[in-house]
């Protein structure tokens, strides 16, 4: 919990960003302009469910518009709040910007507990939200464009989208209204993962440089590294499946809700997710032990730790107890800015939400692009590159029947070499093309200036300079 006299997430989110403004060049004025939200709307509508009229508020914060459409997530949560909207808003303006995806920051909000109610009444509720935004085009393809957030998924973006097109007859582009959709509704392969598969390709990027990884006090490679996992929801699933699957990461802890469990060999997560969803907690799950103080274990030695669930979770009351050398924030804001400075000082390397959880905006920009296209990526390439890899192929094996020249085509060789890339192979590789390049910007101001401490300060002003070139370009 956050002591009394901490910011609030909006706070710090400002803290954060003057800090990288003081070692800037940028005039009070354009500093001030970047910084403020520019626009908030909030909305209070009545459904009429179960024989009575239930009152529900909403939220839509614009907080930048140097470029349009605006971007960001609806989150369903009782805690919602506007200064949280609005601090999730300014986060997606420096995402945005960091890797440079095309929009501007945008984040919305329903105080709402989606458990209480159910699908039917959820879709009411989520069409008549849609319908009190996008009137005000605070929902169009030009101009807000949302995605899925907490609480909120492939379902409620097909409800929406359904709700703008009826809304909007005749345009031609009414899918692109909204990212994260199902993908018979104009979605994109890869989408669903694709927070978790940013931090994945987020941290392959960090460890193939030593110099980084001897800064946090670690070598080798991500195989057997000891990971610890806060929040197993959609970002914490897939970024810890993909870590232990792919990578041989060990995931030898995972905190929920009703506590956290414990495995030093490694927790199975396809086994903790599916027990999660039967349980409805990780309590008595046989794979690993028990521990009913959950937050505790954000303190348990390893070597990596992802807080992927809500804010301010790592603050000025247990930052003491926290032991990983690094931090990856798979959430927005995890860890607050009090705590940010004393994990800096004791040199923890943290790798910043706006750059580690940004796979979800670069994914929902390549489905934003399909849907204006109007065309499945890899449709028109596919089987032409097929086709030329197939010549190649072919003088291979005629090459190999020569017994003078004594080699052969390994036996896999062949099928792998002819498969041309698809949708989600094209979604995977400009997403790992976006983490590499965003990270090596940072990194670049990172090592360069002595002034920059971090990699949060050093991704600050890699964004807030891109915004600013932008407002510069409109004769700001």
């Amino acid at each position: 919990m956050l002591t009394r006299n901490e910011p609030s997430f909006r706070e710090n989110v400002d803290i954060m960003f003057n800090r990288a403004v003081a070692l800037m060049d940028l005039s009070p004025g354009l500093a001030e302009k970047i910084r403020v939200c520019n626009a908030t709307y909030t909305v209070r509508f009545g459904v009429r469910l179960r024989g009575r009229i239930e009152t529900f508020t909403g939220y839509r914060s614009v907080h930048s518009e140097h470029m349009e459409p605006v971007k960001g997530g609806i989150r369903y949560a009782l805690e919602v709040n506007q200064d949280e909207v609005e601090a999730l808003a300014a986060l997606m303006t420096y995402k945005c910007a960091l890797v440079e995806t095309p929009f501007g920051g945008s984040k919305g909000g329903l105080c709402i507990n989606p458990r209480q109610y159910e699908e039917h009444e959820l879709e009411q509720i989520t069409r008549r939200f849609a319908y009190e935004l996008a009137k005000r085009d605070l929902i169009h393809p030009a101009q807000n464009v949302p995605a899925p957030d907490m609480g909120t998924g492939e379902r409620e973006m097909a409800w929406i989208a359904d709700q703008y097109a009826r809304m909007n007859t005749t345009d031609i582009n009414a899918r692109a209204c909204v990212t994260g959709k199902p993908l018979n509704a104009g979605g994109i392969k890869g989408r669903v993962e694709a927070t978790g598969r940013g931090v994945q390709y987020a941290l392959r990027e960090f460890f193939r440089h030593p110099a980084d990884l001897r800064k946090a006090g670690l070598s080798g490679q991500l195989d057997g590294k000891r990971i610890v996992v806060q929040g197993l929801g959609n970002v914490g699933y897939h970024a810890a499946k993909f870590l232990s699957a792919e990578d041989g990461a060990k995931i030898i802890a995972v905190i929920e809700r009703d506590g956290g469990v414990v495995n030093e060999d490694g927790l199975d997560i396809d086994a903790l997710r599916d027990w999660i969803a039967e349980a409805g907690g990780v309590r008595d799950f046989p794979g690993g032990r028990f521990h009913e103080d959950g937050p505790a274990l954000l303190g348990m030695e390893c070597d990596i730790l992802i807080p992927a669930a809500l804010e301010a979770v790592i603050n000025l009351g247990n930052v003491e107890t926290i032991r990983a050398p690094l931090i990856i924030e798979a959430a927005n804001g995890p860890i607050t800015a009090g705590a940010d400075e004393i994990l800096r000082q004791r040199g923890t390397v943290i790798i910043p939400d706006m750059y580690a959880n940004a796979g979800g905006v670069t994914v929902s920009y390549f489905e934003w692009v399909k849907n204006l296209s109007h065309i499945r990526f890899g449709r028109m390439q596919r089987r032409n590159e097929e086709a030329h890899a197939l010549l190649l192929i072919e003088e291979l094996e005629r090459l190999s029947d020569d017994k003078k020249l004594g080699w052969e085509l390994s036996p896999d060789f062949k099928s792998r070499y002819l498969q041309g890339a698809d949708e989600l192979a094209l979604v995977r590789s400009g997403l790992d093309d976006t983490m590499r390049v965003a990270y090596q910007g940072m990194r670049e101001v990172w090592h360069e200036r002595r002034d920059v401490p971090d990699l949060r300060t050093a991704a600050f002003i890699v964004a807030i300079e891109k915004v600013a070139a932008s407002y510069r370009a409109k004769g700001l």
